[in-house]
């Protein structure tokens, strides 16, 4: 149903997310929300067919997308590196192309001379 110019639409009122506030002196890893999770969903099977790795990663990311230390995990698997599994939403395909860019930006940002930022 359209208005008439002079009424104004009401927008509904979306609930605001609560964000669990985290204890700052816990290593980050024991609030991971795979720590409730079977390790077996994040980590693949000696001959998993491409489907079933595909549906397990797709599941392990989904468990990723809620968990409050993503970015945290993220960074470790990027910085170790975690040559397996899935860490903070990524498999260790998607991480190695993150390094490979992060690389690559380091390079030309010293090439043109300009301060490296640590996160990427």
């Amino acid at each position: 149903m359209l208005h008439p110019p002079h009424q104004s639409l009401q927008v509904a009122a979306v609930p605001q997310q609560r964000v669990p506030v985290r204890d700052q002196d816990a290593p980050w890893h024991t609030e991971a929300v795979c720590r409730r999770d079977e390790a077996g969903l994040f980590f693949a099977p000696s001959k998993e067919p491409t489907a079933a790795r595909l549906a397990r990663e797709e599941a392990a990311k989904r468990v990723c997308a809620r968990c409050p230390v993503l970015v945290e995990c993220r960074e470790h698997a990027l910085l170790q590196p975690e040559p397996y599994g899935v860490w903070g939403g990524l498999t260790a395909a998607e991480r190695r192309v993150v390094l490979a860019r992060r690389r690559r930006r380091d390079v030309e940002l010293k090439s043109t001379g300009r301060p490296v930022a640590a996160a990427g």
